[in-house]
């Protein structure tokens, strides 16, 4: 269901009373209304969130580690040698087949 430009969506939440009572007296400390503190709440917990999912966090450690895999990589295992040089193989003769 699309909004209209302007228009603002509803959402409906049941909490416990004592849960209620705090996010009252949170929004009252902040000056603010507690559907204002509610949605402000719940946007900043929605880009956390995000930012969780999408953003990978390493010790300086790891750091190191993957730093000094790219710069100095192990030798391929022999299984992925091989597929690389039949998928290398199979892209030349592709190659040569639509050149005819």
């Amino acid at each position: 269901m699309a909004q209209q430009a302007g228009r603002s969506a509803r959402i409906e939440a049941r909490i416990a009373p004592e849960v209620l009572d705090v996010v009252k007296r949170a929004a009252e400390i902040q000056g603010r209304s507690v559907s204002d503190f509610v949605v402000a709440a719940a946007q900043d917990a929605a880009h956390r969130a995000i930012e969780d999912a999408q953003i990978i966090r390493l010790s300086v450690e790891d750091q190191r580690a993957v730093a000094a895999a790219i710069l100095d990589p192990p030798p391929l295992a022999p299984a992925l040698a091989r597929a690389i040089a039949r998928r290398t193989a199979l892209r030349k003769r592709t190659a040569a087949g639509s050149k005819r």
